[in-house]
């Protein structure tokens, strides 16, 4: 691609042009949903498509990735729980560390792990401060990462998270409620975080609806991600998408 994925994310949020990314789990999915689904990206220029889960299951990872690479006319970038979730058939990976948790296997142990393959594979890597929210249920991602989410109301330590986060020299801030967050996170620690650093940020989680979608970026949110709620009605897709071109219709976008 002749523009790098991190590019086109950084300059949208300096210009506070809003993006959607569809994050699709390869052990949720059948061939009629990733059919419908295509359509629905395609149809209404979804600006990426996260590929991964808390736990892949199914030994079918690379091919979904081939499919969904000829079928989606957008990025295709990786979003991996784990070693097994990174593969070449994809154009780049969100390299996560888990900043909010104290988990040394989640901060840089898998990290060395991964480090040869992904030198070799052509994606393009994105350091990425990963930070879990508790969004009051217990989500796949936590009982996966073992690991104690930032309390829902503790804006201020989120805030400082992120903070240190971009002092490491992570490229990008995600902050995530979970998959089937119970709520999403709140307006107010988008706002304050996004006040405090200097990044783009991406916030996931608990987005069911489009009026979610245009509080989190009217706070400060540069990239929503949706994965459970497209899930159970692909036709959100395009009610969130209807938001954001909404949003960024009196804006001029500066590529």
């Amino acid at each position: 691609m002749h523009n790098s994925i991190y590019q086109k994310i950084a300059v949208a949020a300096q210009n506070n042009w809003k993006q959607l990314a569809v994050l699709i789990d390869p052990d949720k999915i059948t061939s009629e949903y990733l059919e419908q689904l295509s359509y629905m990206v395609n149809l209404h220029k979804v600006d990426y498509v996260f590929v991964g889960g808390s736990l892949i299951t199914q030994d079918h990872f690379n091919q979904t990735l081939r499919i969904i690479k000829e079928r989606f006319f957008v990025p295709v970038v990786l979003f991996p729980g784990s070693t097994f979730q990174i593969s070449k058939h994809a154009d780049g990976i969100l390299l996560l560390s888990l900043i909010s948790g104290r988990n040394p296997e989640l901060l840089i142990g898998n990290h060395v792990t991964a480090a040869p393959f992904l030198q070799s594979s052509g994606l393009e890597i994105i350091s990425t401060g990963y930070m879990l929210i508790e969004s009051g249920k217990l989500t796949s991602v936590q009982y996966i990462s073992n690991t104690m989410p930032i309390p829902h109301d503790k804006t201020d330590i989120a805030v400082c998270t992120a903070m240190a986060g971009e002092m490491l020299g992570m490229k990008l801030i995600y902050i995530d409620a979970g998959s089937g967050a119970g709520k999403p996170i709140s307006k107010d620690m988008v706002m304050k975080v996004k006040q405090n650093i200097g990044l783009p940020l991406i916030i996931g989680g608990g987005i069911t609806h489009a009026g979610i979608a245009q509080g989190l970026w009217e706070a400060g949110a540069d990239l929503l991600v949706v994965g459970n709620a497209v899930e159970k009605d692909p036709d959100l897709i395009g009610k969130i998408c209807h938001q954001r071109d909404r949003q960024n219709k009196s804006k001029t976008y500066m590529h």
